[in-house]
């Protein structure tokens, strides 16, 4: 890492706005749980709401007792090798390097994450998780021979906003209480808030948006271009004042997106060196003024 240029975050929730729908829908149950997706879903929240419980544990829990029932591998590497089949907008897996090589043109030191409610164990195994600095996903609990036995971490819409502070303070480890806790003065984190991009797609992103908006950072709405439902929720966070950018799913070189990030980095650039072209006068050269 080069300590010398400023740093930058573009963080990234996963469904919806890296790919299209809910992970879990994309091959998991339809193929190897045999079940209708909103039968899927329709059990998980009527199990939160029986257990007065989070949805986003409801959706962990579900997926390894139905796969328990069902006699499916449970292995960190199975999980992994389902995220390798994981279905990508167009354009995401260039996208990482061409941002930063042109923030390398810039003198920003950007660094990619996710932040996301989705699968940590999938994500690990799509074809773009080795360019990111960490992700911050839902998470299975993983016995000594690697098979999951638990949920070891569940991320929701609140949650969330707790990694843009880990980011905004550089303490990047998920069990690490103390650092995040710690007073630090704004002027001394290494991320200020208005180097942080964040890209959603929905509710789940509400109070991240509205927290990087808030500090001065940027938020991006991403839909599926042609999906009424996606559109709707863009347009919904443009209109209650949670993202003011937008782009359809589409991550090629010169789509909105593309260049929405070359304007993003642009201006965080100018306004990141800025201090260093100021120049005052001597104060102990200058004469003394008649009072």
């Amino acid at each position: 890492m080069n300590t010398e240029r400023p740093r930058v975050v573009f963080a990234y929730d996963f469904d919806g706005t890296l790919a299209p729908g809910f992970m879990q829908n994309h091959a998991f149950i339809p193929d190897e749980l045999a079940m209708d997706r909103a039968e899927f879903w329709a059990e998980v929240d009527a199990l939160a709401k029986a257990q007065r419980g989070d949805t986003i544990l409801a959706y962990m829990h579900m997926m390894l007792a139905k796969a328990r029932e069902k006699g499916l591998e449970l292995s960190l590497d199975s999980w992994r090798r389902r995220g390798a089949t994981l279905k990508l907008f167009p354009g995401v897996e260039d996208w990482f390097e061409r941002q930063n090589q042109r923030a390398a043109g810039m003198g920003l030191d950007l660094h990619h994450f996710i932040i996301s409610s989705g699968n940590r164990e999938l994500i690990e195994g799509s074809p773009i998780a080795r360019h990111f600095e960490r992700i911050y996903a839902s998470a299975f609990m993983f016995d000594e021979n690697e098979e999951a036995i638990g949920v070891a971490l569940g991320v929701n819409y609140t949650s969330k906003t707790q990694y843009l502070f880990r980011i905004n303070k550089w303490t990047l480890e998920e069990w690490d209480n103390y650092a995040i806790n710690r007073a630090q003065e704004k002027d001394e984190r290494p991320v200020p808030f208005d180097r942080i991009v964040f890209f959603g797609d929905g509710f789940t992103d509400v109070p991240t948006m509205r927290l990087v908006t808030d500090q001065g950072g940027y938020a991006v709405a991403v839909y599926e271009d042609g999906n009424p439902f996606t559109e709707r929720a863009a347009v919904d966070l443009r209109k209650d004042g949670r993202a003011h950018l937008a782009g359809p799913g589409d991550y090629r070189e010169g789509a909105p997106l593309d260049q929405l990030a070359q304007a993003m980095l642009t201006e965080i650039a100018a306004r990141a060196h800025l201090p260093t072209f100021v120049r005052w006068p001597d104060a102990e050269t200058q004469p003394k003024l008649p009072l």
